[in-house]
């Protein structure tokens, strides 16, 4: 009888402490962030999904003021606040964010650090603040192709990349992604 007891006793404790660890299972990038998203509370009672590292909203400048803060510096860290325009429809490895101006259409390609995470490829039209770093680049024709597939582009539409391309970019190191009210 006591034998029973203890093994009940322990058997229990045993549930409760599985319950209580992390699950393992879980992705986990390099350096320990979760390449999964979580749900953060903001202070102005909206809710994020947090992707990579642990960010907070304040702080951020919108993107339509990104290349004027930047001034003529090549890189910076900053953090960005905008609309997703487009998303890699493959595995969400890619974002891009879109700014009317008097000139046309800014656009800011982003792609996140390490590949450690990926956003939802349903993730156009929301809104997100992004952390990390903006720099301006020379992007390849081959890598322009790649993406413009990654897009779901038309054969003629990929096709038509011919030049390469400078353009604004970011590598995000964490990024919230803004969900309905709760």
């Amino acid at each position: 009888m006591l034998i029973r007891k203890i093994s009940l006793l322990l058997g229990l404790a045993l549930c409760i402490a599985a319950c209580n660890t992390p699950d393992s299972s879980a992705p986990q990038a390099a350096d320990g962030t979760s390449t999964t998203a979580e749900a953060v509370p903001n202070t102005r009672a909206r809710q994020f999904l947090s992707f990579g590292e642990q960010i907070e909203a304040e702080g951020a400048i919108p993107f339509a003021q990104l290349t004027s803060h930047m001034g003529q510096a090549d890189s910076m860290r900053v953090k960005v606040a905008g609309r997703i325009d487009e998303v890699c429809q493959k595995k969400g490895c890619w974002i891009t964010l879109t700014n009317a101006t008097d000139e046309g259409e800014e656009e800011l390609f982003v792609k996140f650090k390490d590949y450690a995470f990926f956003m939802p490829t349903d993730a156009a039209g929301q809104e997100v603040v992004l952390d990390g770093y903006a720099f301006r680049e020379v992007t390849s024709v081959d890598e322009l192709r790649h993406y413009a597939e990654d897009a779901g582009e038309s054969a003629e539409a990929i096709a038509a990349i011919t030049e390469p391309q400078e353009e604004l970019k970011f590598m995000a190191s964490g990024v919230l992604l803004k969900t309905a009210k709760q």
